[in-house]
C-alpha cells in the first residue's frame, strides 16, 4: 500500500513532546508522546515497542521464512493449519473487509501483484498475455481462503494459494502501538508505521495533531489538505509512488482482483480515518481500487471517513463522505 502521509509542515511541533523512532515491516515507525509512562524511560518503552512489532511480523511477514503466514503459504495441504488466535483474528476481519466490498479487497492478490512485476520477485515489467492472466487468477480469490477461530486455523481450497497482510498489516501494527501506550497510561500520542497513523489526545497547549494529505504526484512532495486528529486512525492508499508506463499509458501497482489488471481510473489516493488504523488500512486500498465513483458510494453507505482525490486532466479534483467532512477540520496548505 503506498503511504501518503506526512506531518503538515509549518506546524513544528512542541520541544517537549517525546519521540521514539525504529523500523518494522520494511519501513519506519514513530511514536510521538506528551510524556513517559510513570516509570519508563524512553529506551525502555521503545525496547517494547519493538518487541510487540517482532510478534507481529513472526506471525504475518511474508519476508520472513519462518513466519507463521510464510508457513502456511509454503504449505500445499487444503486440510486445516493451525495458527495463533492474533493471525486468525486479523485474517477475519481481512475476509470481513472482502465480502462487503465483493472481493475488492482481497489478501490473496499476491501472484496477480507479481505477474504485473509490482511483486518481491521483480522483474522487468511486461504486459501479461491474457491466458496467462487467467491461468493466475485459478490461484486467486478471497472465496479461496477460509478462517475459523476454534481452534484457530487457515485452510486453503487451491493448494497454491498465497496471503498477503501487507495491505493492513501497517495498520494493525499501529494499533499495537496505540493498544501498548493505552495500556501504559499514555494519555496522548501519535504512533505512526510508514504513514499510516493513529492519534489520540492533544498536543501540549490543546493543540490537535495535525495531519497532511499529499498531493499525488509522482515527482514532488507537496500539501493537498490537511486535516486535525483527535482518538482517531487514519491510513493513505494511492498509485503515484509505484508504477510503471509504457506506450503512454500508465499501470499502476494496484491490481483490481475482478480482472486481473491494474485498475485504470482516474482515483489517484484515498484517505480513510476511523477508529483504529488496521480498518483505515484495508479500506483505503479497498476504495482505491473500486474507482471514484463506486469507492465513494460504498464509503458512504458506511458511514466511513473517506476524502477521495482524482485526476482531471493535469489537476485534481477531489470529494468526500459526510462522516469525513464532520470528523475532521481544515486549514489551507502553507
Amino acid at each position: 500500500m503506498l503511504v501518503a502521509l506526512l506531518l503538515a509542515s509549518g506546524c513544528s511541533e512542541p520541544d517537549s513532546l517525546v519521540e521514539i523512532h525504529g523500523s518494522t515491516m520494511g519501513t519506519t515507525y514513530s511514536a510521538k508522546l506528551v510524556e513517559l509512562p510513570p516509570g519508563l524511560t524512553a529506551e525502555a518503552l521503545k525496547a517494547q515497542i519493538d518487541a510487540r512489532l517482532d510478534t507481529v511480523n513472526a506471525l504475518m511477514s511474508t519476508y520472513r521464512p519462518d513466519s507463521e503466514l510464510s508457513r502456511f503459504n509454503a504449505s500445499r495441504s487444503t486440510d486445516w493449519f493451525p495458527v495463533d488466535p492474533e493471525l486468525a483474528d486479523l485474517v477475519a476481519r481481512a475476509q470481513s473487509i472482502s465480502d462487503l466490498s465483493n472481493g475488492a479487497f482481497d489478501v490473496t492478490v499476491g501472484p496477480l501483484v507479481n505477474l504485473w512485476g509490482f511483486g518481491p520477485d521483480a522483474h522487468p515489467f511486461r504486459i501479461p498475455d491474457q491466458l496467462t492472466i487467467e491461468e493466475t487468477r485459478t490461484r486467486v480469490g478471497h472465496d479461496k481462503l477460509d478462517v475459523r477461530d476454534h481452534p484457530p486455523a487457515l485452510r486453503k481450497a487451491h493448494p497454491e494459494l498465497y496471503v498477503d497482510l501487507s495491505a493492513i498489516a501497517k495498520g494493525y501494527g499501529v494499533d499495537q502501538i496505540a493498544d501498548l501506550l493505552d495500556r501504559l497510561g499514555v494519555t496522548a500520542y501519535l504512533a505512526e508505521i510508514g504513514g499510516e497513523l493513529r492519534a489520540k489526545g492533544a498536543k501540549p497547549g490543546d493543540q490537535p495533531w495535525r495531519i497532511a494529505i499529499e498531493r499525488p504526484e509522482a515527482t514532488s512532495r507537496s500539501v493537498y489538505r490537511i486535516v486535525a486528529l483527535e482518538d482517531d486512525a487514519m491510513a493513505t492508499s494511492g498509485d503515484y509512488r509505484n508504477f510503471y508506463e509504457q506506450d503512454g499509458r500508465t499501470y499502476s501497482h494496484t491490481i483490481d482482483p475482478g480482472t486481473g489488471r491494474p485498475v485504470a481510473h482516474a482515483l489517484a489516493s484515498v484517505t480513510v480515518i476511523t477508529e483504529d488504523c488496521a480498518t483505515a488500512d484495508a479500506l483505503a486500498t479497498t476504495f482505491l481500487v473500486l474507482g471514484p465513483e463506486r469507492g465513494l458510494s460504498l464509503a458512504e453507505s458506511l458511514g466511513i471517513g473517506a476524502f477521495f482525490v482524482s485526476r482531471v486532466g493535469d489537476d485534481y479534483a477531489h470529494s468526500a463522505t459526510t462522516a469525513f467532512e464532520s470528523s475532521v477540520s481544515e486549514r489551507d496548505p502553507d
